[in-house]
């Protein structure tokens, strides 16, 4: 999307009273795609975003991150991307194939270089508005701490301790810069038996990740799937083979629960208020994550609040909005149609 087509569509959502918007994929590193924190232009960009969504009482976070992509071995899958001979989903696995060679030689003092660079990033994000930072746990984070990914033979792989070292090191690199800012945790979950994510901690890693992710200065965690697979299973349709269920990811949340007292966003099809409401009464979340439901309807926490469920446009999972963002056409939902307005 254009600048001024995000700053409305953010805006919108703040408007409709949700609590904390997340802004994704935000890179540490000085960098020539979207709105950077480095320079000028992006800098005033997120200034005016969070002058805009703070005028509606609504609360912005920076999602961290920093790509695992070797950008330079992408440039001879182009022409056959251009022709047709290369779809964008086997462009996806041919990047995501790429992943672990290019983290596993990643030579150690750029490594270093990177996890300082989220310290910085955090400080830019502070001064340009932003009231908490997210630490991307799929991404580089997640590359690192997936033993498919990670082959390295120094302290940064091995055993979970070792693998977790980068994330831990860019936690602890914030946290030395900003002693009381929040930072979430996007806890990136793989799952086996059957096998889903490929970036991520194993289910049986968890207590080492929760407890060294705390210890580093984490202060909540946002649980989810891990990514580097198909994007239909991070972001899964209602008719998806293990993740069609509404609160698909919750799972997770019930697996972390018991490693700490950290509070937990739950993710995955949350489309329902009831279901949602009832799930934090459970204590399985203690925060429900929305993104296409917001996209279907901007007003779906007012109208939760003013106890108008029925009014609110349901999202119906069909992710014509994730089709839009794949072929870089910007984000629709399916309600934009003309037959549907």
């Amino acid at each position: 999307m254009s600048g001024d087509q995000l700053l409305e569509r953010l805006t919108r959502i703040a408007a409709g009273g949700c609590a904390m918007i997340i802004v994704g994929d935000v890179p540490v590193l000085p960098h020539s795609f979207g709105p950077s924190l480095y320079t000028k232009k992006g800098f005033s960009f997120y200034q005016e975003l969070a002058q805009k969504v703070h005028a509606h009482g609504c609360k912005l976070c920076a999602q961290l991150h920093q790509s695992d992509t070797r950008f330079g071995g992408m440039w001879k899958y182009l022409p056959g991307l251009v022709t047709g001979t290369i779809t964008r989903d086997q462009l996806r696995q041919k990047v995501n194939d790429a992943t672990g060679p290019y983290i596993t030689s990643l030579p150690r003092e750029k490594v270093e270089e990177i996890t300082l660079a989220f310290g910085q990033a955090a400080r830019l994000a502070v001064q340009a508005g932003f009231d908490i930072v997210q630490v991307h746990g799929d991404r580089m984070c997640g590359s690192f701490s997936s033993s498919l990914f990670n082959h390295r033979t120094d302290e940064y792989g091995g055993s979970p301790e070792n693998r977790a070292r980068f994330a831990v090191e860019a936690v602890s690199s914030i946290r030395r810069v900003l002693p009381d800012l929040p930072i979430d945790y996007k806890l990136a979950i793989r799952q086996e038996n059957p096998g889903y994510g490929r970036a991520g901690v194993l289910e049986e890693e968890l207590p080492v990740f929760v407890s060294l992710l705390e210890e580093a200065g984490v202060t909540s965690f946002h649980i989810t799937l891990a990514n580097h697979g198909k994007l239909t299973d991070t972001i899964p349709p209602r008719d998806h083979p293990e993740f069609g269920a509404e609160g698909c990811f919750l799972k997770f949340c019930d697996q972390v629960r018991p490693l700490t007292r950290l509070p937990l966003c739950g993710v995955g099809g949350l489309t329902s208020p009831d279901f949602a409401e009832e799930q934090l009464k459970q204590g399985r979340m203690d925060c429900a994550g929305l993104s296409r439901p917001l996209l279907a309807d901007s007003q779906w926490p007012k109208k939760t609040a003013a106890g108008q469920v029925g009014e609110i446009r349901p999202c119906l999972r069909c992710n014509q909005c994730l089709s839009g963002m794949m072929a870089h056409q910007g984000v629709h939902c399916i309600y934009e149609r003309k037959e549907f307005k």
